[in-house]
């Protein structure tokens, strides 16, 4: 009797305890329909248009020197390197061939890279390859 009362509390106790366990953990998981705010309160959206977009050695060439630079920025927080996703939308320019967009803690920092050595080669090294930049800067407000 007294083991059957030891093993119906040792029940309870172990269910009260993986229900608080559950409810705890679905708090804090992240919600599958949750957005995530980029990182940094900065913005650098830049659009490149190769010369020769079709020639691949060309595009092997600007990727390697884009990522050589970023993988060594000592600003950059958060990076994407991405090609035209096509549309049929209107309001959609689908007329460049790379996208980068970076992320920075700060205006500063931003600032700071844009005379950063590693910046300035791949400017150098790269410039060749493009026929025209366009740069949109933000703050983040969220």
């Amino acid at each position: 009797m007294v083991v059957e009362k030891v093993m119906h509390f040792c029940r309870a106790l172990f269910m009260v305890a993986a229900v608080s366990f559950a409810a705890t953990a679905s708090d804090k998981a992240p919600k599958e329909n949750q957005t995530v705010i980029a990182s940094g309160g900065f913005v650098h959206s830049v659009y490149f248009w190769l010369k020769n977009p079709e020639n691949e050695q060309d595009r092997k060439a600007f990727e390697k020197h884009l990522n050589l630079f970023i993988d060594n920025s000592l600003y950059v927080k958060s990076k994407f390197i991405g090609t035209v996703a096509p549309s049929e939308r209107d309001v959609v320019d689908s007329t460049y061939t790379y996208a980068l967009i970076l992320t920075f803690d700060s205006k500063a920092d931003q600032d700071k890279y844009q005379s950063e050595p590693v910046h300035l080669k791949f400017v150098e090294d790269a410039q060749h390859l493009w026929e025209k930049v366009i740069v949109y800067d933000a703050f983040n407000t969220l």
